[in-house]
């Protein structure tokens, strides 16, 4: 599978997260000539209000003490490497290498994409068929957000862009309908991977989540091995919102992968770091721009490197 990792573009897009979390570590530290309670305590605080969470941040502070109780070098570097290894620790647990798929007999391979409005879904959704294109594959995207019309005029620019067909129907149409006729197309000219945009509206919880049921029911009744895969978008920039809306999502939905945009405009990125500890749903890309090719496969280690570095 084709893979989008350029990191010199993942810490230009990170350069503000990186300013308030390893600045702020680095500047705490150097004010002492020794690590004692007050720095961890001033350390806990940056994790805290970089969005890393209290709960994790506890957790890494904890974790850095007692590796600090058997280490005679307290110098600046040793203790930035050691939160920056917990970092890396809290992200990769039991982590494997999610960020691909293999198609295989699933085709086509189907993916629904899911998030409130204003979250970039609609774009992400034009970054992922411009990444598998890439890849060689032939992509179909189902435009089922039927409620906008501002979604689908957007979609279909994404998808010229993208060089990739559009299934769309006009405003207030069935969103069932459109999967279900799009799954039809994609099994009858032998597409690899369907792409199926869904309705945002939170705010109506309850209906987004039955009209969500609805569409994964037309998914599996056209074909069965589907949806392959559920992605939930996230803004980075809502900092802890994007964590609400993770919780109110898994709830109601089997969520396989998690995609986190518009990092690239906050310092509000260890949210990222946060969702990935609490909810334990692989992040599959994250957005560091706005150009098509700005979707990238998300890399823990990298991730973390790009803060640190």
């Amino acid at each position: 599978m084709f893979k989008n990792f350029n990191l010199d573009k993942l810490k230009n897009g990170l350069s503000k997260t990186k300013k308030k979390l390893f600045d702020g570590i680095s500047e705490a530290v150097s004010t002492k000539a020794v690590i004692d309670e007050d720095i961890l305590d001033e350390l806990e605080e940056i994790l805290i209000t970089s969005d890393i969470g209290i709960d994790t941040a506890m957790k890494i502070i904890k974790n850095t003490r007692a590796e600090l109780y058997y280490e005679n070098d307290r110098s600046k570097l040793n203790i930035t490497e050691i939160i920056k290894n917990e970092l890396i620790s809290v992200l990769i647990n039991g982590e494997e290498d999610r960020n691909t798929f293999e198609i295989g007999d699933k085709k086509p391979f189907v993916i629904l994409v899911v998030g409130v409005n204003g979250a970039g879904k609609t774009t992400t959704i034009g970054k992922l068929a411009h990444n598998y294109k890439q890849a060689g594959l032939n992509v179909l995207i189902a435009s089922a957000d039927t409620f906008r019309a501002a979604a689908n005029e957007q979609l279909e620019i994404w998808a010229k862009r993208a060089g990739v067909e559009i299934m769309q129907k006009e405003t207030g149409a069935d969103p069932s309908s459109v999967v279900f006729e799009s799954l039809e197309k994609a099994k009858s000219q032998n597409v690899d991977v369907v792409l199926i945009d869904t309705a945002g509206r939170l705010h109506t919880k309850a209906n987004l989540m039955k009209e969500l049921e609805k569409i994964r029911g037309v998914v599996e009744k056209v074909i069965p091995h589907a949806p392959n895969e559920v992605f939930l978008v996230l803004d980075g920039n809502s900092g802890q919102n994007a964590l609400v809306q993770a919780r109110e999502f898994s709830k109601s939905t089997n969520l396989t992968g998690l995609i986190v945009t518009k990092l690239d405009g906050t310092a509000k990125g260890g949210v990222v770091i946060q969702i990935s500890a609490e909810q334990k749903i692989p992040i599959k890309y994250i957005g560091i721009g706005e150009g098509i090719d700005d979707l990238q496969n998300f890399d823990s280690k990298q991730f973390i490197e790009a803060l640190f570095n």
